[in-house]
């Protein structure tokens, strides 16, 4: 009579444990089989059953059973010291690390084949260093911190704006985008189709600019625009006109707009002066983030014009209020979701940070 099979026995909690090393798709391999070893053996199969069953030695089996009898979960993972070594040596690594923001003489970053060739290494070591701690001399993420001494006092007012809108009253995120060049390429592109992106000449011809100014509606996303050739006070007052002429006369209007010159000359202060349902509210210095209406200038910018070809400023404006008018039949409104609080603990943080890099 043969010896009886022995079964190795697990808890509920090892059982489960065991199962999730086994089926996830992120665990590595050998802890994967080795969790399988053990539910097999957990069944009471034989060595050179699981053996056979895995396609792994009865040694590689045996050893790991034993492993786990001994010491449990704990067991069944490698040795402390068990390995490849690391292939640099560790003056290297700290060579890549501190050189890294002491860029050569000449340049104002490191490439990973510059890095490379100064520590004398490889330059996928050079990558593999960075990337494992989080690293990355390429790129540069801009920032502007306003200065502005009220800038709490009219970052709550516009954010008041945008979270509680006052009744009989409208929201206009009011601005005006200078520059909108009427180019002309050089030569006609091929279309986009199958197999093959579009193409686009890269020179082009410049047959004038506009300044497009605009109000967006917060609380139903639709754009009153008026595009002038320049873009001092007269223009600016002619909008603020528009705007009294195309919205109810029995509505106050809130207006949101940045700290230009043009917004405060003295004429345009006293034509508001006499029209007492126009209500101004300043973002703050160098905060235009603030302004939704840019959301919209970026969008009339990637959609209607930075790739179009222009034989005129007419035909610009032609494409602009084409633009306008598909979109005011289908409006698209922008919605403030971000928290006041959280926003101004970034830009403190900001500013401490700074501080200490100063």
């Amino acid at each position: 009579m043969g010896r009886p099979v022995k079964k190795l026995a697990l808890t509920p909690e090892e059982k489960a444990d065991l199962r999730n090393r086994a089926r996830a798709t992120t665990t590595p391999q050998r802890d994967s089989l080795r969790a399988r070893i053990i539910l097999e053996r957990a069944q009471g199969k034989k060595v050179e059953e699981v053996a056979r069953q895995l396609s792994v030695s009865v040694t590689c089996v045996s050893k790991w059973s034993s492993r786990f009898e001994t010491e449990g979960l704990a067991g069944l993972k490698d040795a402390i010291g068990r390995g490849r070594k690391p292939s640099l040596p560790k003056e290297k690594i700290e060579q890549v690390l501190t050189k890294v923001t002491q860029p050569p003489k000449g340049r104002r970053r490191w490439s990973v084949r510059t890095m490379a060739r100064a520590v004398g290494i490889s330059h996928d070591s050079v990558q593999r260093i960075w990337k494992a701690n989080d690293l990355k001399p390429h790129l540069t993420r801009t920032f502007k911190l306003s200065r502005d001494p009220d800038l709490e006092a009219k970052f709550w007012d516009v954010i008041g704006l945008y979270l509680n809108p006052p009744d009989k009253a409208l929201v206009l995120c009011c601005d005006e985008k200078s520059q909108f060049q009427a180019l002309e390429r050089t030569q006609p592109g091929l279309p986009l189709g199958t197999g093959h992106i579009k193409t686009q000449a890269h020179d082009y011809y410049r047959h004038g600019t506009i300044t497009l100014f605009a109000a967006l509606n917060y609380l139903d996303g639709k754009i009153i625009a008026r595009s002038e050739p320049r873009h001092p006070h007269v223009e600016w007052l002619r909008f603020l006109k528009q705007l009294n002429r195309d919205t109810p006369r029995d509505l106050d209007l809130h207006l949101i707009i940045d700290n230009y010159g043009t917004h405060k000359h003295a004429g345009v202060k006293a034509w508001l002066a006499r029209h007492g349902r126009f209500h101004i509210h300043f973002t703050p210095t160098g905060s235009s983030w603030l302004n939704l209406v840019e959301r919209f200038f970026a969008d009339i910018t990637q959609d209607a014009i930075r790739d179009g070809s222009f034989t005129s400023v007419r035909q610009l404006i032609i494409a602009i209020e084409e633009y306008l008018a598909l979109r005011n039949e289908q409006p698209k409104r922008y919605q403030w979701r971000a928290k006041g609080e959280e926003i101004l603990a970034k830009i403190q943080r900001a500013r401490l940070a700074q501080q200490a890099a100063g």
